[in-house]
């Protein structure tokens, strides 16, 4: 009998390279997503099939063995539930892009571990820990040494919401997306990423790094005055953390009252086009795209999310 999970993208609204710093996201899921069909499989092995790629992976259950690429992904979450799986072929569908910073990584991964546990009916666990044990596949197999936003996003999202996540005790609060006549839309921006190539993991270094020479366990500990006093680019990585956080909570309480005006202003957050080092950057088109206009009085401006690879915009 054929068993099917579905791992969700998320758009991150506010809350940008916060999670790995103990601070405040504010994600929502999307339709867009990762489907992995789970059906029985050559006695003690994994059969994998990549339906978009047009490509294969087999192995045997009991010792998966590293490999890369998207390979990764599926040897991992197999290690990583250990014992008591049953052999599978593993059928992967996605209608969502990859590397276009709505985490098609994490979808995969939440996908892939949700049909493996009921092919081989196995309790679900917690899903904390479920997010946990796909963080670190993605950081040990895969090598991105990414937070848990992505995992969490995509394991508690729900319609009609998005989820605030205090990363330090990872309590999750519901906040209604209830818009009225505003949209958001995520438009795709063209340029894509891997996480592990990506200076993501450059980035996660910089911000221990301030946090030894600031003594404080994570950025969240910070004062600004603190933060200020370190050499670049640790000064900016402090201080982002510290206004992405009050963001946040801008923007929580934006959408609790209805003020939309407001969190446009809160989610734009990088503002004149600086990403979340504090420098400009590069915007890329897809060929023959149309290009930006300036904002009018009924449009919100949007912001880059993912890596600073999408782009998240409040419209009417």
């Amino acid at each position: 009998m054929a068993v099917r999970a579905f791992g969700p993208g998320r758009v991150n609204l506010v809350g940008e390279h916060t999670d790995y710093n103990d601070g405040l996201c504010l994600p929502f899921a999307i339709a867009l997503g990762v489907t992995v069909t789970a059906t029985d499989g050559p006695p003690g092995r994994v059969r994998v099939l990549a339906r978009d790629l047009g490509e294969e992976d087999e192995f045997a259950l009991d010792a998966p063995g590293a490999a890369g690429g998207w390979r990764a992904f599926a040897r991992g979450i197999v290690a990583e539930l250990g014992p008591g799986l049953r052999p599978a072929t593993l059928t992967i569908e996605a209608t969502l892009a990859q590397g276009a910073g709505l985490s098609s990584s994490a979808a995969l991964e939440v996908a892939l571990a949700l049909a493996l546990l009921q092919h081989s009916g196995v309790a679900e666990p917690d899903r904390r820990e479920l997010a946990r044990l796909c963080s670190r596949v993605e950081n040990d197999w895969v090598g991105a040494r990414t937070g848990l936003l992505d995992q969490l996003a995509a394991l508690f999202g729900q319609a009609d919401a998005a989820i605030r996540i205090d990363m330090r005790d990872l309590a999750i609060t519901p906040v209604p997306l209830e818009l009225g006549d505003w949209t958001l839309v995520t438009v795709d921006s063209g340029a894509r990423h891997t996480h592990a190539s990506s200076g993501y993991n450059e980035r996660r270094a910089e911000c221990r790094r301030a946090c030894e020479l600031l003594g404080v366990a994570s950025l969240r500990d910070a004062t600004h005055a603190g933060a200020r006093g370190l050499p670049d680019p640790l000064d900016r990585r402090a201080l982002h953390v510290l206004e992405e956080n009050a963001r946040v909570e801008t923007a929580v309480a934006a959408l609790h009252h209805g003020a939309f005006d407001e969190l446009g202003r809160g989610a734009q957050a990088l503002r004149g086009g600086r990403g979340p080092d504090g420098r400009r950057r590069l915007r890329r088109q897809r060929p023959g795209a149309p290009r930006p206009r300036r904002p009018d009085p009924g449009r919100r401006r949007g912001r880059r999310a993912g890596a600073g690879r999408a782009t998240a915009v409040i419209a009417p």
